[in-house]
């Protein structure tokens, strides 16, 4: 950063004084922490690279994981095998209201996989390739809706993505056989999570690195213009999910931090941190910590005897939240530092209960009480 960057930065704090600072929110009424995340039941053992749920027509779980999706059946979910396998890393699902599944492939496109599993592809937008599919929804229509995190990085690579203070997403529409792909919003700070309103009128998306939830008129395979429900939150949101009496459970794969707001102000010593240090071990956020001598903020204050303090900052976090048709937060389940369950990408509300995607410990998580307590 140089001398005029810092130098301005000051101009600007003295001549514009009341400009919206956007402080990290505060975990306090209904986001405050509580170990709700730590006290559900894991199905099974752990899907290695678990990103995301969705239930099926017949009441199975489709979770996608590494470069398969597996599909999760009978009570309690325990009976488990592959549904799909992809050349790259499987994201992002979706049920179609004629009943194939359609999976973000990550470094790839859209695939939508019918009952005897052939595939088919959307690989691009215009003359621009799909690369960083995030999330996915179908309307009842059947048209559907994709979100692009972001043209220059692949899925993946999100922790670099956030580092470099991207706003290079997408949001694309197409038609139910995968065909007239349009982009229909540019410039959006990672668009991660997608989810149709219950009136089927509305269009719900997430932005992890503007921290915020937005919602667009549905006008066929076309969206009106844009309106920010709530545009400061806790953490870095990911995917959207109906909940069961309204509103939307929303996952957050990290939470925010001052630390981390600091060095994306601090162009000099972030750029050099990216240019020298292994990824892993870059100041920013996480989906799982704890297991590496090596990584950031190691000091007494957050860990003693090799235990991380709850109290201390995150460098991963569980945290899940339900937000009304406002976009205000009205209940939340957390893994606290120290907690089992970081890195939520994902909940699907079910017959049997919540399901919950933590990607940080590859498990899939059933909360039998639905949300509730």
């Amino acid at each position: 950063m140089g001398f005029l960057t810092y130098f301005w930065r000051d101009v600007e704090q003295i001549m514009f004084p009341m400009r919206e600072q956007h402080a990290i929110p505060s975990m306090d009424g209904a986001l405050s922490p509580n170990d709700r995340l730590d006290a559900c039941s894991p199905i099974g053992e752990p899907i290695a690279g678990a990103d995301d749920v969705v239930e099926g027509p017949d009441g199975a779980l489709y979770v996608s994981g590494g470069s398969q999706v597996w599909r999760l059946a009978g009570e309690g979910y325990l009976d488990r095998g592959v549904f799909a396998t992809f050349d790259g890393n499987a994201g992002g699902l979706a049920i179609h209201p004629d009943g194939r599944l359609l999976v973000c492939v990550s470094g790839h496109g859209l695939a939508a996989v019918d009952g005897a599993g052939k595939q088919t592809w959307l690989l691009q937008a215009g003359d621009q390739p799909l690369n960083c599919l995030t999330s996915v929804a179908a309307a009842p229509d059947g048209n559907i809706f994709l979100c692009n995190g972001s043209s220059r990085n692949v899925a993946e690579d999100w922790c670099a993505d956030l580092l470099q203070k991207n706003r290079l997403g997408w949001l694309v529409g197409c038609g139910p056989g995968l065909d007239r792909p349009t982009v229909l919003r540019r410039d959006l700070a990672y668009p991660h999570g997608l989810a149709i309103a219950p009136d089927e009128k509305t269009l719900w998306f997430t932005e992890s690195w503007s921290h915020g939830v937005s919602h667009v008129p549905l006008q066929g395979q076309q969206v009106g213009s844009v309106t920010t429900a709530n545009g400061n939150l806790p953490g870095y949101p990911a995917r959207l999910a109906k909940a069961a009496a309204g509103g939307f459970w929303l996952s957050f794969f990290a939470v925010r931090t001052h630390l981390i707001e600091f060095v994306l102000r601090e162009d000099d010593y972030r750029e050099e941190m990216m240019r020298t240090i292994e990824p892993r071990y870059w100041v920013g956020p996480s989906l799982t910590s704890g297991e590496d001598c090596h990584e950031p903020m190691q000091w007494g204050g957050l860990k003693a005897l090799g235990i991380q303090k709850p109290w201390a900052p995150p460098r991963s976090y569980g945290l899940l939240v339900r937000i009304n048709d406002e976009g205000d937060v009205t209940q939340s389940l957390h893994s606290r530092v120290g907690g089992r369950y970081h890195g939520i990408t994902s909940a699907c509300q079910t017959g049997q209960g919540l399901v919950i995607v933590s990607k940080g410990s590859g498990c899939v998580l059933l909360d039998r009480a639905g949300g509730r307590g």
